[in-house]
């Protein structure tokens, strides 16, 4: 069993006892909730880096208001705006641009967390310096985790890093494990996790309907606030099964005991099974300032801004097995998962160019999963010995795929 592991944040407080926290993908939904709880506790964190791709109006005003060592914003001209603005307020923030920069600006000294919550493929850089960098990973980016899963975790293991899952069904999971553990340690006594899945904004839709689905009707989720991707997600069951192989990955268990059901409230946000017969669950709110609170103050607890259930409110839990008819992509990340090698990450660029295509207006609703299913069936799955073996994977996927799209108007109605 883990005891911390080195606990020492990967870097040096502040003179006053503060811990310096980066936030990777500030300006999404994650950041800003971040910048929430981290507002709560000016006594115990700040905000030391600020990272986005292009937001740069969001993120001067973040700046401006968390004073954070450094700012990088992965596009050159938006630095270039954002250096210009903090310049003319006397802002003493440095501004930096580039994934590489992005990958450095975490490594300093007064860094002790990270926050990695740039969606997709290209966290995955910035999250892996983090990691080797012995920071507190709060791990938001799930595909990070499904691209290079195996490569991660073994830096995880060897730097003694202290890796938190923020995804809420994750994050409920560690919560119910046993005392002192952490991702990467052996799960003893844990027989079966069991994640909850809303079941999206189609859950009751007839499916004959779903071929037509707009991405606003899509993006339209019953439970969550959330970007447009991981909502695309949310409505094909695809960001379930990213979790599935990802709950794999973090708490060593294999896809045989990793299980979904779904739970339209929202309220259960996963159980853990254990030999003894019991089966723990976290319940809260569906607000992800309640994941991101535990993980910045683990192992103690802190105020998080969400109002906590009132059990005698709360009415009936419902719990149903998810209907692979309506939600194939499911299925597909669980034979991913099963392959391992690269097939987690060729299936995760698959879907991030098929929902790309989707919100374009490019491709119908359905049209996602055929187009990730196509993919998987016609590339050559490999191990993975090197990080490039994954990169050269995720790049043929997304060729694939784009060609695949791009072969004639209506191809996957």
């Amino acid at each position: 069993m883990s005891d911390l592991r080195s606990g020492d944040l990967g870097g040096n407080l502040r003179g006053d006892g503060r811990r310096g926290v980066a936030i990777l993908g500030s300006t999404g939904s994650i950041g800003r909730s971040t910048l929430a709880v981290i507002g709560m506790h000016p006594e115990r964190f700040r905000v030391s880096v600020l990272g986005a791709h292009s937001s740069w109006q969001a993120v001067v005003e973040q700046a401006q208001r968390f004073e954070p060592d450094a700012v990088v914003l992965v596009d050159p001209a938006a630095a270039a705006e954002a250096r210009a603005a903090l310049e003319r307020c006397g802002s003493k923030t440095r501004v930096e641009s580039g994934a590489e920069a992005l990958a450095t600006a975490v490594t300093g000294d007064g860094t002790q967390m990270v926050m990695a919550a740039i969606v997709g493929a290209a966290g995955l850089m910035s999250t892996l310096a983090a990691v080797r960098a012995a920071k507190r990973v709060l791990l938001a980016n799930k595909e990070a985790l499904v691209m290079a899963g195996r490569l991660l975790m073994e830096e995880v293991v060897r730097t003694g890093t202290q890796l938190i899952p923020i995804d809420s069904e994750h994050n409920a999971i560690f919560q119910c494990m046993p005392a002192g553990y952490l991702p990467g340690d052996a799960a003893r006594g844990v027989t079966r996790v069991i994640l909850t899945a809303s079941g999206g904004p189609f859950r009751t839709v007839p499916l004959s309907r779903l071929t037509h689905a707009t991405p606003d009707e899509a993006c339209a989720h019953p439970k969550w606030k959330m970007g447009r991707k991981i909502s695309v997600d949310s409505a094909t069951l695809m960001n379930k099964g990213l979790e599935v192989i990802e709950a794999t990955l973090l708490f060593g268990l294999p896809e045989s005991q990793v299980d979904v059901v779904v739970h339209p409230q929202s309220l259960v946000h996963s159980f853990v099974e254990y030999a003894d017969g019991s089966l723990l669950a976290q319940l809260g709110a569906p607000d992800m300032r309640t994941p991101i609170a535990q993980g910045l103050a683990w192992p103690e607890r802190i105020r998080s801004g969400v109002a906590p259930l009132n059990m005698s409110q709360v009415g009936g839990l419902e719990f149903e097995p998810p209907d692979l008819a309506r939600f194939p992509s499911l299925e597909l990340a669980r034979a991913a998962a099963r392959a391992g090698g690269t097939a987690p990450a060729v299936l995760n660029a698959a879907n991030e160019v098929a929902v790309q295509a989707f919100l374009d207006g490019r491709l119908n609703f359905t049209g996602i999963t055929t187009v990730i299913d196509k993919v998987l069936q016609r590339l050559d799955i490999s191990p993975v010995k090197a990080l490039g073996d994954v990169l050269d994977a995720d790049a043929a996927a997304r060729r694939l795929a784009v060609a695949l799209i791009e072969l004639k108007p209506g191809a996957f109605a």
